[in-house]
């Protein structure tokens, strides 16, 4: 029997333990909870790290793309293309805006489809929203050609793609505006909810700044009607801290994606996510998603030997939300994420994980297909 969670939510804290409490006291001692100096400093970091011009700290990854398309005007009327394969959010945060999300498929890397998204566009299309999935940016040359092809503005969920790059830019800096998110479980997680929202616009940037703190501009006036999306200054703090790190993370991580690959390779009932060295793009392994036939059994053998996995989304697509509208069988236009979602597996993928789990894991899946 082995012990290996798919996540280990305490490990994120006794990893840097002592700087964790020497940060907590220091930002407490100060009185320094809101709108302070170590959330400027995080975003400004945070800014150069992704080679943009501005990045704003918000509450969440959920609000941090309902800033963003409030700030470029989608509203009623308006659709904006995403893939269905993504967290509830994606769609939440157009349709708290008043507008439609509309479902592109995915294509052979399990990520939005421009092929697919080209043939949902209408008249009402305003905008092209790939989800950067699982640490892996989307095909940006064919998205961005698509959105120039039809006038159409590119906007990123990129809450999993901290540090993933597509001919070497990174996610979030691609289009009109960026999201990321700081869940705990994230690739670089805070100690709660987390977000943060990304532009090289000026003009929403200003827009930004203000909606995220009641309407108020950088004199502190009211000039518009905002809503209370700040990230907290102490989750910057340990962020800010956490950006000096993050190197090492993303080289451990793909050096986890690599065993996997490895280890798993050339199997006929497993198909893999693409390995680490893959072209023009740089992957960093938020999640470790593959597809597996005959899954199910194979998650209940895993578990048995004391590996835990989840299955994204638990399982269902944004397509298949029988209670918000949707049904899968409503779709006919869909075929890989329909195909991928009877299959799909998360294997443990985080910075506690020693080589030895992961061979364990490995193990076990080719010791579940031989028997």
């Amino acid at each position: 029997m082995y012990d290996i969670p798919f996540f280990n939510y305490p490990a994120i804290y006794k990893r840097f333990e002592k700087e964790y409490d020497a940060i907590f006291k220091d930002v407490c001692s100060r009185g320094a909870f809101i709108l302070q100096k170590d959330l400027a400093e995080f975003e400004a970091a945070l800014a150069e790290f992704l080679g943009v011009k501005h990045a704003f700290g918000v509450n969440d990854g959920t609000n941090a793309m309902i800033l963003g398309l409030k700030a470029h005007g989608i509203g009623p009327g308006d659709e904006v293309i995403i893939a269905s394969h993504t967290y509830i959010a994606t769609a939440a945060s157009i349709k708290l805006v008043g507008a439609t999300p509309v479902f592109a498929d995915i294509g052979e890397d399990n990520i939005f489809s421009a092929a697919s998204a080209a043939k949902k566009i209408t008249s009402k299309t305003k905008a092209l929203m790939p989800t950067q999935l699982n640490g892996r940016c989307a095909n940006m040359d064919e998205v961005g050609a698509l959105a120039k092809q039809h006038g159409l503005m590119i906007f990123e969920d990129s809450a999993q793609g901290l540090g993933a790059a597509f001919k070497g830019k990174r996610a979030g800096s691609f289009g009109g505006f960026g999201t990321l998110s700081f869940y705990p479980a994230k690739v670089m997680g805070c100690f709660g909810d987390g977000g943060a929202v990304m532009t090289n616009d000026d003009a929403i940037a200003d827009r930004l700044y203000e909606m995220r703190d009641h309407g108020r501009n950088h004199d502190g006036e009211v000039v518009d009607w905002g809503t209370n999306a700040r990230l907290d200054n102490l989750q910057a703090a340990f962020l800010k801290f956490r950006m000096g790190n993050y190197a090492e993370d993303m080289q451990r991580r793909r050096e986890i994606a690599k065993m996997y690959h490895d280890g798993l390779s050339g199997h006929d009932k497993i198909y893999l996510p693409q390995g680490p060295s893959d072209g023009d793009h740089y992957d960093v392994y938020q999640n470790y998603e593959l597809a597996a036939e005959e899954r199910d059994a194979l998650r209940a053998h895993l578990a048995n030997k004391g590996i835990r996995t989840i299955i994204q989304w638990a399982g269902t697509p944004v397509h298949w939300f029988e209670k918000l509208g949707y049904g899968r069988e409503q779709f006919d236009d869909l075929p890989r994420t329909d195909w991928f979602f009877d299959r799909c597996l998360m294997l443990p993928m985080h910075m506690a994980l020693s080589d030895a789990d992961v061979k364990a894991v490995i193990d076990t899946i080719l010791e579940f297909y031989e028997s």
